[in-house]
């Protein structure tokens, strides 16, 4: 979201939180939490929870790189009750006002249910167990042992999620009036989605939120009618539009071409220009300099006779500098983050009784506060709940997952649990403060931990598994924050909050894996040559293998091309907070920079052709642009995965599109 649209929303809010004041007055006008959660709001969740979860496994499985998409959920709800109730009253039916609180729990039960298919480790931890990346990843290296690998199965995988995803909606509940009001942590995100919120149910904001729902409907028509227009020239190999040679054909087979994609624009114009600008560079980097060089290198640094999609070849460079950006990069902002959340919260704990502490600026603060803190602790949710359920699943996942996985020890599973309140606490905490889910590094720590302490034979397994549990855990525990904040902000009760987020997980918990087979069958997916690579897969079992066996697993001079990248993910992160802001602001970032290194370069031009879209549309009308962009965006990103589904369909159904557009270079007469 754009600096000019939070400062419109906020104005937004601001005499939109009047307004509660001056027309309602009091509490009573708030719907009791039990009317918070209605029948066509659960409708509603679940069809936006599978649309939004075809579209994030789309993501998922093929670059591995997911804008947050939690504003453009709560578009989606408010438009798609706003249409509802606008049929049934044509019908002659009589329906319920349509208030924020309901808008707050559509938009929670909705993201619930996608976030399962974003962090359930299907283009990740999960995928890299399959036998198509165990043997990518080499079936003869040491740590990879034989047999260490487990087909995707709809069975295993939604049990697995069922007992590893609900623990974390529990670990937290108790600490949610420290974390919201006494500590008065931001969480950008969720209070970004508030405020649009907020915003859509004023006078004003209605004005606003019909031109944003006419924006949206028009660009998803577009994108949708655009993506059926591509499918029927993709009928081969390498055929169709996402083949344009958009730059000639030699930058075409470096991946360098444009491939209209409208998800990734879409992407492109949510993700800041600096992340888009970092993936630029990192493609730039990767597929425009070091690859063709080392590729040059065949039979020197690696034998000629081994294939490119080997681990001991050129897609050896690939994933372990891959790997060690992204450690680089976590491993500062782990410590950054950590060293963030000490001072905060000891500067917190000592002034908590001082006057500052509570003296709230009336310029930035809501006049309804105290309404707001008085809803939030009066919807109380009993402490005995929290720890019950808590303890309950943890004895069920104890029990469930070793016989799933018997690679993964039981002792190892409880130690899990015992750790994971306080190491769910210190990622909230830290993303309350900077909006960054470090939950994927903790996940890394634990997969690093187990693979070395499992052994050889059990290593790469209990590692990837170990890593999902954590990682589970620390996420969810993270978004329900998040959540609960936007609840305060709405006014609407943490109670159907919680059951909201916990009918959401349930739901996502059957919607991904139904989704990921989707993929799985219609496509294929892992293929590194493919559309569907899965990058993540093979990055994070290579992790586990490194874990077991050490650097023994790097091909030749690949371990000092890591640590250099490893240094310079650290000292670029380093040169962002010590520069001053004006030069600090253009500091790429390493996490951005090593998705291209593996996926290629035509999706980070898709998300740059975003960034410039946005651009302009700012330069054009700044004010128009802040208000319509994540309409525009949301639109392009949804009607391109709604046209997944009859796409997938068709592919199962061995309907092949009837026509192959490519291109080759022009032969001399």
């Amino acid at each position: 979201m754009g600096t000019n649209e939070r400062g419109e929303m906020m104005e937004i809010e601001r005499e939109d939180l009047e307004e509660t004041i001056d027309q309602e007055g009091d509490l009573k006008r708030i719907p009791p939490w039990t009317k918070q959660i209605t029948i066509r709001g659960i409708v509603a969740s679940l069809l936006i929870g599978i649309i939004y979860s075809i579209i994030v496994m789309k993501l998922n499985l093929t670059t591995g790189l997911v804008p947050n998409l939690n504003v453009s959920a709560a578009l989606v709800a408010f438009v798609f009750i706003r249409t509802w109730t606008k049929l049934l009253q044509k019908a002659n039916f009589v329906t319920t006002p349509f208030t924020r609180q309901e808008n707050t729990i559509i938009q929670t039960c909705a993201v619930a249910c996608y976030s399962i298919a974003v962090g359930g480790g299907f283009g990740s931890y999960l995928l890299g167990l399959n036998k198509k990346t165990y043997e990518q990843a080499g079936a003869d290296t040491v740590g990879n042992s034989p047999g260490s690998y487990k087909e995707p199965g709809l069975d295993w995988m939604i049990g697995f999620l069922f007992v590893v995803s609900f623990v974390g909606l529990l670990a937290l509940v108790p600490l949610r009036k420290i974390m919201i009001i006494d500590y008065k942590l931001s969480y950008p995100s969720g209070t970004a989605t508030a405020v649009l919120i907020n915003g859509f149910h004023t006078a004003k904001g209605n004005k606003m939120a019909k031109k944003q729902v006419h924006g949206f409907l028009k660009f998803l028509s577009f994108s949708f009618l655009w993506s059926f227009f591509q499918w029927f020239y993709s009928g081969g190999k390498q055929c169709g539009f996402i083949n344009f040679p958009t730059f000639g054909l030699k930058a075409w087979r470096q991946t360098f071409y444009f491939d209209f994609s409208m998800t990734y624009i879409g992407a492109g114009m949510i993700c800041s220009h600096l992340v888009n600008l970092s993936l630029l560079l990192g493609a730039v980097l990767s597929w425009g300099i070091m690859w063709p060089l080392i590729h040059k290198k065949n039979g020197e640094w690696f034998p000629s006779s081994i294939p490119e999609s080997s681990m001991k070849s050129l897609n050896g460079y690939k994933v372990f500098i891959s790997i060690a950006l992204i450690l680089g990069d976590g491993l500062y902002n782990f410590v950054k983050t950590l060293i963030l959340t000490t001072r905060s919260m000891y500067a917190a704990f000592k002034n908590k009784n001082s006057p500052k502490a509570v003296v709230l600026d009336s310029k930035n603060r809501a006049l309804d506060d105290r309404q707001r803190n008085e809803v939030f602790i009066r919807e109380s949710i009993p402490m005995w709940v929290a720890c019950v359920g808590y303890m309950l699943f943890s004895v069920i996942s104890i029990i469930v997952i070793p016989i799933m996985f018997p690679q993964l020890k039981w002792y190892f599973v409880l130690v899990a649990y015992i750790l994971a309140p306080s190491l769910s606490f210190c990622n909230a905490y830290g993303a309350g403060l900077t909006d960054m889910n470090m939950a994927y590094n903790y996940g890394k720590v634990a997969l690093f931990v187990l693979a070395a302490l499992s052994g050889r034979h059990n290593g790469v397994v209990a590692g990837l598994i170990g890593c999902g549990l954590i990682k589970s855990i620390v996420s969810i525990s993270s978004d329900l924050m998040h959540d609960f904040k936007t609840g305060h902000l709405t006014l609407t009760s943490p109670r159907s909050m919680l059951l909201s987020q916990g009918i959401g997980t349930a739901i996502g918990c059957i919607v991904a894996p139904l989704t990921f087979f989707l993929f799985y069958k219609a496509f294929d997916v892992g293929n590194p040559d493919g559309s569907y690579k899965a990058p993540y897969a093979i990055i994070y079992r290579n992790m586990a293998i490194l874990g077991v066996e050490g650097f023994s697993a790097l091909p030749e001079h690949c371990l000092q091309l890591s640590y250099g990248f490893f240094g310079f993910a650290i000292l670029t992160n380093l040169s962002r907070d010590t520069l001053p802001e004006k030069l600090g602001k253009w500091v790429p970032l390493p996490m951005a920079m090593a998705v291209p290194f593996l996926v290629g370069a035509n999706f980070a031009i898709d998300m740059c052709m975003g960034s410039l879209i946005v651009y302009i549309l700012h330069k054009l009308n700044s004010q128009k642009a802040g208000l319509m962009i994540p309409a525009v965006a949301s639109g392009l990103i949804c009607g391109d995965g709604l046209w997944i589904l009859p796409s997938s369909i068709l592919a199962l159904a061995k309907i092949n599109p009837p026509i192959c557009m490519s291109f080759m270079p022009a032969t001399s007469s």
